[in-house]
């Protein structure tokens, strides 16, 4: 996946509390699908309605978006994340996450922010006096979102996650990333425990 250390771009007000996953992308859309194409289908029952911020011209294509708390909860589908990556979006900016939705964007080179709701509605606040045109820096190794007025919010990340995130690695790869050491316990343990590696393919 893409390596994510910091991002600077247009951020997309949705504060709207619980987005379940359901709202991103329908279930019907995920049945024999891959994460191309999906973004055509992001938010679609809603994207029609004149209130509906994300469909604003300066808001298309915004790479980071502020949500209400517990954004993308719900059932549990990694595609609602590739559809968000469809639509433009690598960070998610929200006061809480449901959990599952909050791991898998970890998994797939989006960056989710847990931030307070004061602080999320006061970037909100800055962003709509130039809609399409206020910049928000998120800086991952900083661990600070900067508003456009430049005020730095700092944010907490799992260490581990956050270095999978800077160097571009899913778990599969991360565990790639010690075969060596891998090999070395499976050639001690064959030696230790011969019996449980007979049915073992080498």
């Amino acid at each position: 996946m893409d390596p994510f250390t910091t991002l600077t771009g247009v951020a997309a007000p949705l504060l709207r509390a619980n987005i379940v996953t359901d709202m991103i992308i329908p279930i019907q859309h995920l049945v024999g699908a891959t994460r191309q194409g999906l973004g055509q289908h992001a938010f679609e029952r809603f994207r029609d309605h004149p209130d509906w911020p994300l469909a604003r011209a300066a808001y298309k294509g915004a790479p980071i978006l502020l949500a209400g708390e517990n954004f993308g909860c719900g059932s549990s589908r990694e595609g609602a994340v590739w559809t968000l990556q469809g639509i433009g979006v690598r960070c998610v900016i929200a006061p809480s996450f449901g959990d599952i939705f909050f791991n898998n964007c970890f998994q797939n080179g989006v960056l989710p922010v847990r931030l307070p709701e004061d602080a999320i509605r006061r970037i909100a606040a800055e962003v709509e006096e130039s809609p399409g045109n206020a910049r928000v820096t998120v800086d991952l190794e900083r661990q600070v979102v900067v508003t456009p007025r430049g005020e730095a919010i700092p944010f907490a990340v799992d260490a581990r996650k956050k270095s999978a995130l800077i160097e571009g690695l899913d778990e599969i790869a991360l565990t790639k990333k010690r075969a060596e050491e891998i090999a070395a316990w499976q050639a001690r343990d064959k030696q230790a425990r011969p019996w449980a590696w007979e049915s073992v393919a080498p």
